[in-house]
């Protein structure tokens, strides 16, 4: 049965590329992908598409992969696609993973080591199935190699089953997602498709057509150093301007306090002396205009603490990550009722989210490509106590198989 093959077959893929090292990293900008363990991980790919009999693939250098399927119908069929990263995020350490499967999941917190136990709620929606988790020391990586998995077991059972109707079909993997940097050096002329899928959400069945706009905001506070026995009326402390700044911005208006449709600050990766402070700030907003409010609340922030600390200076430095995919979904509704239509023929219902970050699809989506999340099975990303539903990851499987049916009607 086709639920069973891709089952095994999207467990198996997953073993073998969560042991890969594709931890991405955001300190690198001169060049893509920032670490060449997603370079092995792509090659790894490009030979299996061969493998499965797809010849038509194209490689940039830069970090992206993509294998078409030619139609196998004489009907006109617009070209689709589906997008998965190969790289994961450096929250906590997502290099050196060792996946362990639980062939039967007894309904138990999972122990994982003396101090990390998955005991979420969602494991009780999974009694007798299939689950996949880490040792404990490092994420597990189905954020974004299920997606990857999934994608390379629906294009091998479609190469195995030529009298499933389609048409052309492009397989896109992306480098440098998590960093917010995967899309920086995607050549759109490489690509045919005129919609596009996700494989990059969490639990089955969640879909996503809404995001957050994303921006990160460097600020950098200069001082002005001396000795510490003559400091008086002469010495400017950036590490003291830091902290004022940090602890002005609202506490109720950050990460760990929002959930939904509210947006935040995000204060990270502090560094500096007296002489000089660093900092960023992630600033999250699902309204346009709210989202830039943000950033000028910021801009006049760093005045503020300047003329507080005569002397010394701060500045901002912004950089835009994704925008909300939402107007560009919306402006093509067809993308969406192949979704719904296609779950419906499964017996599936969607549960529509809004992420609370974002995906290449938004960017792609800002390029005219409308691209909408689809759930991988994925749970908990960017911890240590992440697992991977396995028949959350089949159901993705047989929806992207019927989608692929749904444009080919």
């Amino acid at each position: 049965m086709a639920v069973d093959f891709l089952h095994d077959t999207i467990l198996d893929l997953f073993l073998h590329y969560a042991r890969i090292d594709t931890m991405s990293d955001p300190h690198v900008t001169d060049h893509r992908p920032t670490t060449s363990g997603q370079l092995v991980l792509l090659e790894l790919l490009e030979d299996q598409c061969r493998e499965l009999g797809i010849k038509d693939i194209v490689m940039d250098p830069n970090g992206y992969l993509i294998a078409r399927m030619p139609s196998n119908t004489t009907k006109p069929v617009p070209p689709i696609g589906f997008m998965a990263h190969v790289d994961v995020a450096d929250d906590v350490p997502g290099n050196g993973v060792k996946p362990r499967v639980i062939s039967s999941y007894d309904g138990n917190p999972i122990r994982l080591t003396a101090e990390v136990t998955i005991n979420d709620p969602s494991l009780q929606k999974h009694l007798g199935e299939t689950i996949v988790v880490a040792d404990g020391t490092t994420l597990l990586g189905a954020d974004d190699k299920a997606g990857i998995a999934i994608l390379m077991a629906v294009g091998g059972y479609l190469m195995r089953h030529p009298e499933i109707p389609h048409g052309e079909i492009e397989f896109i993997f992306t480098t440098d997602e998590e960093t917010g940097g995967g899309m920086d050096a995607f050549q759109l002329e490489n690509l045919h498709s005129t919609v596009c899928y996700t494989l990059d959400g969490g639990p089955a069945p969640e879909v996503e057509a809404e995001c957050f706009n994303a921006a990160t905001v460097t600020v950098t506070c200069v001082g002005v150093p001396y000795h510490l026995g003559a400091a008086r009326g002469r010495m400017v402390n950036s590490v003291v301007m830091a902290n004022a700044f940090i602890t002005a911005l609202p506490g109720q208006e950050s990460p760990e306090a929002t959930d939904g449709r509210y947006g935040y600050y995000s204060v990270d990766e502090i560094h500096g002396k007296i002489e000089e402070t660093r900092f960023i700030v992630y600033v999250r907003d699902f309204d346009a205009a709210r989202f830039r409010q943000r950033i000028e609340t910021l801009e006049a922030l760093s005045r503020m603490i300047g003329q507080l600390y005569p002397g010394g200076d701060v500045t901002t430095e912004v950089s835009y990550s994704y925008s909300n995919m939402a107007e560009g979904i919306d402006e093509n509704p067809q993308v969406m009722e192949s979704l719904y239509e296609s779950a419906k023929h499964m017996g599936l219902e969607l549960d529509l989210k809004v992420i609370r970050g974002g995906t290449d699809g938004a960017r792609l989506t800002q390029l005219g490509i409308p691209t909408p999340n689809i759930f991988t099975g994925g749970h908990n990303y960017h911890s240590k106590y992440e697992y991977l539903s396995m028949s959350d990851a089949s159901s993705s499987a047989l929806l992207v198989t019927q989608i692929v049916r749904y444009w080919a009607l």
